[in-house]
C-alpha cells in the first residue's frame, strides 16, 4: 500500500466511495485511473477540479438564464417580497444584534478563518496535501460562482429603508454568504465523515453543518441584505459545486485503491472485478 493510499479514508459508514454501481460511474472511474496511472493520483485530482471550476462557472451562467427567464414569469420572485415582510415582523434590537454577528461567520473573513482552522487541524491530523487541495477548489470555485452571478444578474438589494447596518452595496444575485457557506462547511463536513466511524457522530455532523448553512441563508433575508430567490439560488449552487468536489474526491480515492490492489502480475483491480 502507497504511503498516500494509508492515508486515505474510502468509506462514509458502510458506504464505499471507491464502488461506482452505475455503468456510466464505473466507465468514468476506468478512465480516470488510467490517467492516474500515467499522470499521478493527487496531480490528476487537481485538475480535475479546475476542469469542475469551469464546469461551475458554466452552470452559474446556465441559472442566471434560468433565474432571468423565472423573473420575467414572475414566479419564484413573487415570494421574495411577501417572506421579507413577514421576517422584518421578527426583529428587535437583540434579534439584529445576534443574528448580524452569526451571518459574519460566514462573511468575506469569518469564513476565511473557519475554512483556515479546519484546514490545518486536518493537514496536520492527516499529513496529507489532499484536505488542503479539497477545500482550496471548494473555495476557489465558491468565489468564482460568486463573482459571475453576480456580474451576469446585476440584480438589486432589497431597498436600505428594509435592511438593517451595515448595508451592503455589491449585486444581489446570489447570496455570496449562502454560497460559500453551503460549499464551504460541505466540504468540512464531507472530510470530517471520511474520520468518523460512529453513526451518531456522522449524524449530528450532518445535522449541525446543514443547520449552520440554513441559517446563514435565513439571516441574509432576516437582516433584508438579499431576496429569497437569491438565497435559494446560492444552495442549488452550492449542492451542486459540492456534489462535483465529492466526485472528484471519489474518483481520486479508486485511483489509489485501483494502485494499490493491481496485483503486480497485471491482474484486474476490484473496480474491474464487478464493483
Amino acid at each position: 500500500m502507497t504511503e498516500d493510499a494509508r492515508r486515505e479514508h474510502r468509506t462514509v459508514g458502510d458506504v464505499d466511495l471507491t464502488t461506482w454501481r452505475t455503468r456510466a460511474g464505473r466507465t468514468a472511474a476506468g478512465a480516470w485511473v488510467r490517467l492516474g496511472e500515467r499522470f499521478g493520483a493527487l496531480p490528476l485530482l487537481v485538475v480535475t477540479l479546475l476542469i469542475g471550476i469551469a464546469v461551475a462557472a458554466i452552470g452559474t451562467w446556465a441559472a442566471s438564464e434560468v433565474y432571468e427567464g423565472v423573473r420575467q414569469a414572475d414566479d419564484a420572485a413573487v415570494l421574495d417580497r411577501p417572506v421579507l415582510d413577514w421576517m422584518m415582523t421578527l426583529r428587535s434590537p437583540g434579534a439584529d444584534t445576534v443574528v448580524t454577528w452569526w451571518t459574519n461567520v460566514a462573511g468575506t473573513i469569518g469564513m476565511p478563518i473557519v475554512a483556515l482552522g479546519f484546514l490545518v487541524g486536518f493537514t496536520i491530523q492527516r499529513r496529507a496535501w489532499t484536505p488542503v487541495v479539497l477545500l482550496v477548489a471548494a473555495s476557489a470555485g465558491s468565489l468564482l460562482m460568486t463573482v459571475a452571478g453576480k456580474d451576469l444578474i446585476g440584480r438589486a438589494r432589497p431597498p436600505l429603508a428594509d435592511a438593517v447596518p451595515p448595508y451592503e452595496h455589491s449585486p444581489s444575485f446570489p447570496s455570496g454568504h449562502t454560497l460559500n457557506a453551503t460549499v464551504v462547511v460541505g466540504t468540512i463536513v464531507y472530510l470530517l465523515l471520511l474520520r468518523e466511524s460512529r453513526r451518531v457522530t456522522r449524524v449530528w455532523t450532518v445535522v449541525l453543518g446543514t443547520a449552520f448553512v440554513v441559517s446563514v441563508g435565513c439571516s441574509r433575508v432576516f437582516l433584508g441584505h438579499h431576496w429569497l430567490t437569491d438565497v435559494l439560488a446560492a444552495w442549488a449552487l452550492g449542492v451542486a459545486w459540492l456534489a462535483i468536489v465529492i466526485t472528484a474526491h471519489r474518483l481520486y480515492l479508486t485511483t489509489l485503491r485501483h494502485r494499490e490492489e493491481t496485483a503486480p502480475d497485471g491482474s484486474e483491480s476490484v473496480l474491474h472485478r464487478g464493483s
